[in-house]
C-alpha cells in the first residue's frame, strides 16, 4: 500500500494536469474566431481556402487598380509580385491607404474575390507588416526603403 504523502502527491499532480488541459482547451475555444492566419495572393492562388474561411491577406495595392463605387464600396487588387486577387471592401478606408502600398486586409475568399471585413494600411512611410515584407522577399519585387540613394545624404556645398 501507497504512503498517504505519495498518494496526495499523485493526486495533486493529476489535478494540476487536468486543469491545465481544461484550461487550454478553453482557451483554444475562445480564440477559435480570433485566429486568423496570413496568407499571400500567390498562396491563394496555389491553394485556395474555403469561403467561410476567415483569414488575412497581405501585399502592395497594385497601381491604377482601385475603383470607388457606390457610397463606400471600393474594388481593388493585391498582389505579392507572383499573384494577384481581386478584393472588394464596403467602409471607409484609412487615411493611409494608397495604390502601390502596404495593406493588410481581413475577410474571406468568395468565388475568387476576396471579401474584406478589414482593411489595414501602413503607419508611416517606413511600415509594413513582418508578413508582407517576407511575401514580397520571397517573390523577389521587396525594396529595403532603408537602402537610400547615396548622392541624397551627400552634403551641399558651394
Amino acid at each position: 500500500m501507497m504512503p498517504l504523502k505519495k498518494k496526495r502527491r499523485i493526486q495533486v499532480i493529476v489535478l494540476a494536469a487536468a486543469s491545465l488541459a481544461l484550461s487550454t482547451g478553453l482557451i483554444g475555444y475562445a480564440m477559435r474566431d480570433g485566429i486568423n492566419f496570413f496568407r499571400s495572393p500567390a498562396q491563394i492562388v496555389a491553394e485556395p481556402p474555403g469561403p467561410n474561411e476567415v483569414f488575412r491577406i497581405g501585399g502592395l495595392v497594385e497601381e491604377d487598380s482601385v475603383v470607388r463605387g457606390q457610397g463606400e464600396m471600393v474594388t481593388f487588387r493585391v498582389t505579392d509580385g507572383g499573384a494577384s486577387i481581386p478584393v472588394t471592401f464596403t467602409g471607409i478606408l484609412p487615411d493611409l491607404f494608397d495604390e502601390g502600398q502596404g495593406m493588410v486586409g481581413q475577410g474571406r475568399y468568395v468565388d475568387g474575390v476576396f471579401e474584406a471585413s478589414e482593411i489595414l494600411a501602413k503607419h508611416d512611410e517606413t511600415y509594413m507588416p513582418k508578413e508582407v515584407i517576407d511575401s514580397l522577399k520571397e517573390q523577389g519585387v521587396y525594396v529595403d526603403p532603408d537602402a537610400s540613394d547615396a548622392t541624397h545624404d551627400a552634403p551641399v556645398t558651394n
